[in-house]
């Protein structure tokens, strides 16, 4: 009985096992709820003695394991899957349809600005303007045509809006100063500054009002040339210039777009480059005409500058002596990191030089030679 009982407990441990297999197979292909159920009817039917004993017989960790896991975990995993796939099927219609509706509205603006670049240009009573592409077949002086105008704007935007920038000089008898003095706004005559209570504010220049005041007319016509905008130069200078020593205003739109940069056009100034002297601190910015540049140190914002001091004495000594080419005086001075510095060098051993020459023509006419003394009586007698 005992050896029995015991075959009867190892086939429904076998019998046992082998339904928890089958029924993850089941669980994999979605049919397990009718077919699990009516297995295992089947297998208590066919031996109630054996479902007798396996009911009541206890049953292995890894038996317990494998039966412990519940039907709806794996409905969920499946349903959470599908909501997956149902999200990126969604998204990737969504971002289908966006670049289509993109691409149609660039091929709409491409169109419009074709055409519009490309029809013939018409009078004030609508009637077909003759050009030189008019005699070309349509769609070809279509193209020329958008072609010659794209052409035309990136030349406006790279070169200077106008070929003068500066009126024609004066003649007699009107006055005309004889040097152009052409001054960087930023960081030469004012400091940008922004904080989080004021936002952007412009710092004038130790001294600025001096400078200006001593190199204006008669001896030089002086030229703001910066590429800020318009908007933000103009008022700022009509704050620090309030008695209009600054004769010009040049800003962006008279700049060339060189490498990235706006550069100074000396050549659209209308003034002989002789005479024009460009104070800036960034070479970039007169890298066209780096002869007529005069480069000094930025100003940071420092309130124990004293540079303008300096530079004003320099401008009056070129005009002084009346320097036919300033570019020789100014090729000088740049192989100098500090051009101001060194000028304040040459000045103070200039004056050394003059006071000594003026001592030693002193002290001669006080002592005067022998021979002089001697020719002096010799002639008296």
């Amino acid at each position: 009985m005992a050896k029995r009982a015991f075959d009867c407990f190892r086939l429904g441990t076998k019998l046992c096992s082998q339904i928890s297999r089958n029924s993850q197979s089941i669980y994999s292909s979605k049919r397990f709820s009718s077919l699990s159920l009516k297995r295992q009817n089947e297998y208590s039917k066919a031996s109630p003695f054996i479902s007798r004993f396996t009911s009541n017989t206890p049953k292995a960790p890894w038996m317990e394991t494998e039966l412990k896991t519940p039907l709806s975990e794996f409905s969920n995993k499946q349903q959470q899957k599908n909501d997956d796939q149902k999200s990126r099927d969604d998204s990737w219609r969504k971002m289908k349809y966006s670049l289509i509706a993109m691409g149609a509205a660039l091929g709409i603006c491409g169109g419009t600005a074709a055409y519009t670049l490309g029809r013939p240009k018409r009078d004030e009573e609508g009637n077909i303007i003759e050009d030189e592409f008019s005699k070309l077949p349509v769609i070809q002086q279509f193209f020329k045509r958008m072609f010659h105008e794209i052409e035309y704007y990136n030349k406006m935007i790279k070169e200077p809006s106008r070929d003068k920038l500066l009126p024609d000089p004066v003649k007699h008898p009107y006055f005309q100063p004889p040097y152009t003095l052409v001054l960087e706004m930023t960081d030469v005559l004012v400091h940008p500054e922004w904080t989080y209570q004021t936002g952007w504010r412009f710092k004038k220049r130790p001294g600025v009002d001096k400078f200006l005041e001593q190199v204006s007319a008669p001896n030089f016509e002086i030229v703001v040339y910066t590429a800020e905008q318009g908007l933000t130069v103009f008022p700022i200078l009509d704050s620090l210039d309030p008695n209009g020593y600054i004769m010009y205003r040049l800003v962006r739109d008279a700049t060339d777009f060189v490498d990235g940069h706006h550069v100074k056009n000396l050549d659209c100034l209308n003034r002989d480059l002789k005479k024009v002297i460009v104070v800036d601190w960034n070479s970039t910015s007169v890298k066209l005409h780096p002869n007529n540049a005069f480069l000094i140190p930025k100003w940071n914002g420092n309130d124990d500058d004293t540079t303008l001091v300096d530079l004003a004495a320099f401008l009056r000594t070129i005009a002084a002596n009346e320097v036919e080419d300033v570019r020789d005086v100014l090729v000088y001075y740049r192989q100098f990191e500090n051009p101001i510095e060194a000028f304040r060098d040459n000045q103070r051993r200039l004056l050394e030089q003059m006071e000594e020459r003026d001592k030693y023509n002193k002290d001669k006419k006080q002592n005067p030679p022998l021979t002089s003394r001697w020719a002096s009586s010799f002639l008296n007698r």
